[in-house]
């Protein structure tokens, strides 16, 4: 009799294993179909500072070699300016330095780094990641204005200082959403995305 009781419990044991795993397999299997329909997201915006078509704050700072620059307009006449706020001790930021540069070289584009923290941990950034050409500013203000709760963020502004596009940047594809919504059209990736949606939605009607 126990030896009924053990063969019986074992098959339902297996049982429930066996649905187990195939209710996992239609899970992972939905999971797959939800990614391959999402479409990319550009750089997400999460403050509540100075809006896109707005024009930049303005702030007289010096960089932390001493050198004076202002903040919020054009550095080099006539270019746009990428504000980027890192972090010393953020691993993203550093991983990120090199597409900053890439993507802002291409684009024509000056770079400002802009940090927060103590000079002990800038002067060892700088020491693993030389700057090449970036102005490097350390202004828990100009963070403040904008209200950004996370870094790496980026803010393009247009050669008069007119915010073109911002938001939280973790890879490529974020930095250079910032240029391309404004190609676009439009002030995020995000709102393009919604938009073109809608449009699609019209035209089927």
């Amino acid at each position: 009799m126990n030896s009924g009781l053990l063969i019986a419990s074992n098959v339902l044991l297996w049982g429930a294993f066996l649905a187990l795993a195939a209710l996992m397999l239609g899970v992972i299997r939905q999971i797959g179909l939800l990614h391959e329909r999402s479409a990319p997201l550009g750089a997400m915006m999460i403050d509540h500072g100075p809006d896109v078509g707005e024009r930049s704050p303005v702030f007289s700072v010096t960089t932390i070699d001493g050198v004076p620059v202002t903040v919020g307009r054009a550095v080099t006449p006539g270019r746009a300016s990428l504000l980027m706020f890192t972090g010393p001790s953020c691993p993203i930021c550093q991983k990120l330095l090199p597409i900053i540069r890439s993507v802002a070289a291409t684009e024509n584009t000056d770079v400002i780094l802009i940090s927060d923290g103590t000079q002990a941990e800038h002067r060892e950034f700088l020491r693993n990641h030389p700057l090449d050409g970036e102005r490097y500013v350390v202004s828990a203000e100009i963070g403040m204005r904008y209200q950004v709760s996370k870094v790496p963020y980026g803010v393009l502004l247009d050669k008069d200082g007119v915010i073109q596009g911002k938001g939280l940047c973790n890879t490529r594809e974020h930095v250079e959403s910032l240029f391309e919504t404004t190609r676009l059209g439009h002030s995020t990736l995000q709102n393009f995305l919604k938009h073109g949606a809608e449009d699609a939605s019209k035209h089927v009607h």
